[in-house]
């Protein structure tokens, strides 16, 4: 109820007992200050609210330093070094994906030129747009293929 008085009160043409001043600025100023208080109030209950289940967890053991040193001289066994057939496919899905974020790019770059600019390049911005969307499913046929472990 309070905003609305103050909305259906934002039309007049001056304020009283001031100089004339542009309609409303007085009303969308002191809306403005009003949102503003909200926000900062939402804010900082958010902030209090958020440290809340920090403090109420219970608190750390202490740390033994012996285990602690323990776990970092059981190591994992090393990883294989990768073998030529894995090296090549790697290779592979680079030389598929550096291509593919440059036509993404060229065709991001036509299209902001035709949308916002009304440059006349619609059918480089589709030739692109269609090489990118070929070689994002080639690429992703490759890598699924590939490397995704069965």
């Amino acid at each position: 109820m309070f905003l609305m008085n103050r909305i259906a009160g934002a039309g007049r043409l001056a304020p009283r007992g001031r100089a004339a001043a542009a309609p409303g600025a007085p009303a969308r100023a002191r809306l403005y200050r009003q949102a503003r208080a909200l926000a900062l109030g939402v804010l900082l209950a958010w902030a209090a609210c958020a440290g809340l289940p920090a403090a109420a967890a219970d608190p750390a053991q202490p740390n033994d330093g012996a285990q602690v040193l323990q776990s970092f001289e059981h190591t994992a066994p090393g990883a294989d070094a990768p073998d030529a057939a894995d090296q090549t496919r790697r290779w592979v899905m680079f030389f598929l994906g550096a291509p593919l974020l440059l036509l993404l790019l060229v065709t991001g770059g036509l299209g902001i030129a035709m949308g916002v600019y009304g440059k006349p390049v619609y059918l480089a911005h589709m030739i692109c747009a269609g090489l990118s969307i070929t070689l994002a499913i080639v690429h992703a046929v490759v890598g699924i293929v590939w490397f995704r472990p069965f």
